[in-house]
């Protein structure tokens, strides 16, 4: 388990969600993910593979609140910094 989570493990955890390759290309980091096409179910399994590469568990609800993976990271990291 690592103690942070960067914007390329996010984007490596989009890809294995969801597939959208394309869309994840650049700086996604601020871009809503309705714009990068991912859906709540597209988010909640991303939810789980977050908890289960960082052991870090965020809500469905939680999780479809987010709208940027900025949020995320910031959530997951935030977690991880309390944790450790």
């Amino acid at each position: 388990m690592s103690d942070r989570i960067t914007l390329a493990d996010l984007r490596q955890i989009l890809v294995e969600s969801a597939g959208e390759d394309d869309l994840l290309l650049g700086d996604i980091e601020h871009t809503p993910f309705a714009e990068l096409g991912y859906d709540s179910l597209a988010l909640i399994e991303t939810a789980a593979l977050i908890k289960q590469r960082f052991g870090v568990q965020i809500a469905d609800d939680a999780i479809a609140g987010l709208a940027t993976p900025a949020e995320v990271l910031d959530l997951v990291n935030g977690t991880l910094v309390e944790a450790g």
